[in-house]
C-alpha cells in the first residue's frame, strides 16, 4: 500500500477504536442512570434510559459499518484484522450491556409504579460498582491494547456471579414469608441477574483485548477450568 493509504488505514482503525470507547461511555451512562432511577424513583430519569437505548444500537450499527468497510477496502491481516474482529465483538457486547440497563430501567420503573411500593432490600450495591468498575477497566484495556489485567477482571467477575447468588436467596427467602412480596422480588431479581451480566458482557470485551494483543482465543477457558474440577 502506498504511504497515503497506510495512513488513512492508520486513521480508520484508531476511529473505530475511538468508537468503541465512545460507545462504552455511552452505555456506562445508561446503567448509571438506571440504577439512579432505581434507587431515587425518577420516572422521568428512568424513560430517558429506556429511550437511550435507540442510541446505543445506533452506535454498533456505526461501528459495524465502519469494520465492514475496513475490510472491503483495507483488506488487513495479522494484528490488524483481530483489531477489526474485536471492535465489532466489543459493540455487541456493548449494546447487550445497553439492553441490560434498559431492562433494569423497566424494571425499575414497575417496582416504582406498583401498587405495593414494598421493596425487598438487598445488597445489590457491592456487585454494581464491581461490575462497572469491570466494564471501565474493559475498556481501558481496550483502549491501550493490554490484557495484564485478565485475570483480575476474572477474579472481579467471580464476585459480582457471587453476589447474584447471594442475592437470589436473599429474594427466595422473603417470597417465601410473604407471598405479597413475589412480586416486587421477581423484579429486584431481574435487576440482580441484569447486573451479572453487565460483568459477563465487560469479562468478554477483556477477552476480547487478549485476542488483539496475543492472538488467542481464551473465551472459554473459565468453563473449561470448571468442568475439570469437577472431574
Amino acid at each position: 500500500m502506498t504511504e497515503h493509504t497506510l495512513r488513512k488505514f492508520d486513521t480508520e482503525l484508531e476511529e473505530i477504536r475511538r468508537g468503541v470507547l465512545q460507545m462504552g461511555g455511552l452505555v456506562e451512562a445508561q446503567v448509571t442512570k438506571a440504577l439512579e432511577g432505581l434507587r431515587n424513583g425518577d420516572i422521568a430519569l428512568l424513560e430517558t434510559v429506556i429511550q437511550g437505548d435507540k442510541e446505543v444500537n445506533l452506535a454498533q450499527i456505526k461501528l459495524d459499518d465502519a469494520c465492514t468497510h475496513i475490510i472491503a477496502r483495507q483488506q488487513p491481516a495479522a494484528g490488524d484484522l483481530r483489531l477489526v474482529l474485536a471492535t465489532i465483538k466489543a459493540a455487541s457486547d456493548l449494546e447487550r450491556i445497553g439492553d441490560e440497563a434498559k431492562k433494569i430501567a423497566k424494571a425499575a420503573r414497575r417496582l416504582h409504579q406498583a401498587e405495593i411500593k414494598f421493596v425487598p432490600r438487598v445488597g445489590l450495591s457491592q456487585a454494581t460498582e464491581t461490575a462497572i468498575e469491570m466494564l471501565r477497566t474493559a475498556l481501558d484495556a481496550f483502549a491501550r491494547v493490554n490484557a495484564d489485567n485478565i485475570e483480575e477482571m476474572r477474579r472481579k467477575d467471580a464476585e459480582v456471579d457471587s453476589g447474584f447468588k447471594g442475592t437470589m436467596r436473599q429474594l427466595i427467602t422473603y417470597m417465601m414469608e410473604d407471598p405479597r412480596t413475589i412480586s416486587n422480588s421477581l423484579e429486584m431479581l431481574f435487576i440482580a441477574k441484569s447486573i451479572e451480566r453487565i460483568g459477563d458482557h465487560a469479562m468478554n470485551i477483556a477477552e476480547h483485548v487478549v485476542y488483539v494483543a496475543h492472538g488467542q482465543d481464551v473465551r472459554f477457558e473459565k468453563s473449561q477450568a470448571a468442568r475439570a474440577d469437577k472431574r
